[in-house]
């Protein structure tokens, strides 16, 4: 039947959102960050006062070369949407390039297209989906009879990071038994909740506010967090089907128990009246990024934690530095006091902001927050040894103005997959030392007039020191005890001096070169007038023009190249810009010199990944906003060595409104896997804007188990055989 658009409001959202971003996305995944002020005020460097001065387990798994082409597919066996690619310009994006996985790259996609576009030669096919059932007890998803019991039972909302580790123990190959482990963000009511008096409160008159009861706050809470479940399939190549009862299937949400470690656990600012040790806490959130360590263990960000705190005033300082407000649009507050942080609670939110570990082959074993890798908005954590065996962790603070980090472990990897040695292991992200990146430009500052022209040296780059935070357990920070700069590491970032960056996501270590590569997604404050910051050579845009209108701002992002002086465990560095990203046919575009004409657009790199060849992919967030490019999101290829470097070229695109995530890719079996998250993110349940990845046809009877609606997805690309 024909479902009626609804009239009412289900979210209040400011319209700050730049060309067609979701302001729904801005308000519930990172509350708003860039309406606010950046929460960084502190009077360190930032790249402009300095300009002038002078083995990733993932990406060990394969090799294989496919076909080229383009095709829209919408989804196997079902009623799918399609849209025709418009042709490319001649001599625009060439496929072939570099080694690895080949594909002839896809054209931009309007951003109401609501199909995953993937190459010709290429077909997909949903691995798991929001609300499917993964543990004993679960139903068959029915999105008009959810509980809060059932969610926790099932997959949750807005997958991201996405790994498949192989199934046993010391496996360097996926066979054909894995476990497919997943980050579960953050929930939109809106989209996930029929308009019924079960999941919104009513008025007088018994009409359904915009206003989220009880129940459905319990709801969010049981889908955010994280999952694991197993995967199996016939053969290497092959596409996977997860398994709905598995002893390994796991969900993580914020009832799970937390073990904290590290030297700020068991301190005064840990303890609540619930835990008045200071070592446990429940549930995780808003996880956002992560990685897989060498060990086999996964890594897992709590990003925007503060959207879920209402201010206790007990340190405005610290609240303020982390955008704890005096109100959170998920009104958990009103179901339970350590959100409201009230009396018992003041310091609930120092709990949550922190690197989680996770150890998928142990279901027993329960989950880590380690205090020694600090707390700030983390996008998530990549590791990789040194050459005497240290685990030496990466990591960005999401938010405009803030840091990049390094954490490297006080012992050695223990060889082998033997109990001892896993159990060691897990031990290694508990004690180290904590630096944060100072950032050192080589150009005159006249040459950087806010256009992006490469300066006469012919490449943005310069040198790069590793600030200490806390080394051999003591905090190189004065006036700061060591569990007060590990609690409060923006603060500790802003004493010592460090550089200010726009927006440091995800950062990863190539498993070819040990290059490390920071995605600074973009940065809207960076604008001509802006009085705190004005273009550098690290960040060369305050504004594009395009036909002739100006928009101010960093709005497309870039990517940085970090290269370590030695081993990784080095405090200096040199550093370059791999790629400042826009259409390229618009100036103050860079792409390490390859030919703009021959390269993907592509803006708001987020996501990173390496295949096994050393080529980077790229997953985007937010190029629908951008004014040059205003297409759907997508996953692209980069070569960063030899002829091909910077020869962007475009994997696949995601449905109108959704943002690629967790891109995972595995040349050997000719595979490639993303989270599809928050497709159709600006509708409403009754009046939705996407309906990947079910497709149900209007009118059409809805099978057990679908939706005609949009859900967040774990979706898998191969080849076509």
């Amino acid at each position: 039947m024909t479902i009626a658009p609804e009239h009412r409001t289900l979210l209040t959202v400011h319209t700050h959102a730049r060309g067609k971003r979701s302001p729904v996305t801005c308000r519930l995944k990172c509350n708003d960050a860039c309406l606010h002020p950046a929460p960084n005020e502190s009077a360190n460097e930032y790249f402009k006062d300095v300009v002038s001065s002078v083995l990733s387990r993932r990406a060990m798994l394969g090799t294989l070369a496919v076909a080229a082409g383009a095709v829209v597919i919408g989804a196997q066996g079902m009623d799918a949407p399609s849209a025709a690619a418009a042709p490319l310009p001649e001599g625009r994006f060439p496929g072939h390039g570099g080694s690895g996985l080949a594909f002839g790259a896809i054209d931009p996609q309007p951003v109401d297209v609501d199909a995953l576009v993937v190459p010709e030669g290429y077909t997909w096919d949903p691995i798991i989906r929001w609300g499917d059932p993964i543990l004993p007890g679960a139903r068959t998803f029915d999105p008009n009879n959810q509980s809060p019991e059932q969610q926790a039972k099932q997959f949750g909302y807005n997958c991201d990071y996405l790994d498949i580790l192989p199934f046993d123990v010391g496996d360097e190959h996926r066979g054909t038994r894995g476990l497919l482990v997943s980050n579960l963000e953050y929930t939109n009511a809106a989209v996930m909740f029929p308009p019924s008096a079960k999941y919104w409160e009513t008025d007088a008159a018994g009409n359904v506010t915009d206003k989220k009861n009880a129940y459905a706050r319990a709801i969010e809470r049981a889908a955010h967090g994280m999952a694991v479940v197993e995967v199996r399939r016939r053969a290497p190549g092959k596409p996977w089907s997860y398994q709905r009862i598995s002893p390994v299937n796991r969900r993580i949400h914020l009832d799970t128990e937390f073990v904290i470690d590290g030297p700020a656990a068991g301190t005064d600012l840990m303890k609540t009246a619930a835990d008045p040790t200071g070592t446990r806490v429940l549930g995780t959130m808003n996880n956002c990024a992560g990685g897989t360590t060498p060990w086999g263990t996964v890594l897992s960000g709590e990003e925007n934690f503060n959207g879920y705190f209402v201010a206790a005033g007990a340190n405005p300082t610290a609240d303020a530095r982390y955008g704890i407000g005096s109100s959170t649009s998920y009104g958990w507050e009103a179901d339970e006091p350590r959100f409201a942080q009230s009396e018992g609670y003041e310091n609930e939110a120092n709990r949550f902001g922190w690197i989680v570990e996770l150890d998928p082959h142990d279901p027993s074993a329960p989950p880590v927050k380690h205090t020694a890798m600090g707390r700030f908005k983390h996008e998530g954590a990549n590791v990789t040894l040194s050459r005497r065996g240290h685990a030496v962790a990466y990591m960005g603070d999401d938010q405009a103005f803030d840091y990049v980090y390094k954490f490297v472990s006080k012992d050695r990897v223990a060889k082998g997959d033997s109990r001892w040695a896993r159990r060691h292991n897990k031990t290694l992200l508990s004690d180290g030392d904590l630096y944060v990146a100072k950032f050192t430009g080589d150009s005159p500052a006249a040459e950087i007039d806010g256009s992006g022209a490469v300066p006469s040296d012919g490449a943005f780059d310069g040198t790069g020191e590793w600030l200490p935070l806390v080394v051999g357990g003591v905090s190189k920070v004065p006036g700061m005890s060591v569990e007060e700069v590990l609690i409060y590491t923006r603060l500790a970032g802003d004493k010592v001096g460090a550089t200010k960056m726009d927006r440091p996501e995800d950062v990863e270590i190539s498993p070819v070169t040990g290059r490390i590569y920071v995605a600074c997604t973009n940065n809207s404050g960076r604008t001509p007038t802006n009085t705190v910051e004005g273009p550098t050579e690290a960040n060369p845009r305050n504004r594009k023009v395009v036909n002739g209108a100006t928009t101010n701002g960093n709005r497309d992002g870039h990517v940085v190249e970090i290269i370590p002086s030695g081993d990784q465990t080095s405090t200096r560095f040199t550093w370059n810009l791999l790629l400042v990203a826009g259409d390229p046919a618009v100036e103050g575009t860079y792409f390490s010199g390859y030919p703009k004409e021959r390269v993907s657009p592509i803006s708001c790199p987020d996501n990173l990944a390496f295949d096994a060849e050393g080529n980077l992919w790229i997953s985007t967030d937010g190029q629908p906003s951008s004014s040059a490019i205003a297409k759907c999101d997508g996953l692209f290829k980069v070569p960063v060595t030899g002829r091909e470097r910077g020869h962007v070229q475009q994997f696949l695109s995601v449905p109108a409104g959704a943002e690629t995530c967790g891109p995972l890719i595995d040349s050997r079996d000719g595979m490639v896997y993303v989270n599809v998250q928050h497709p159709g993110e600006d509708g409403t349940y009754a009046a939705p804007q996407s309906y990947f990845p079910d497709y149900v046809a209007e009118g059409a009877p809805v099978e057990a188990g679908d939706f005609r609606g949009p859900r967040p997805t774990v979706v898998q690309v191969y080849r076509k055989r």
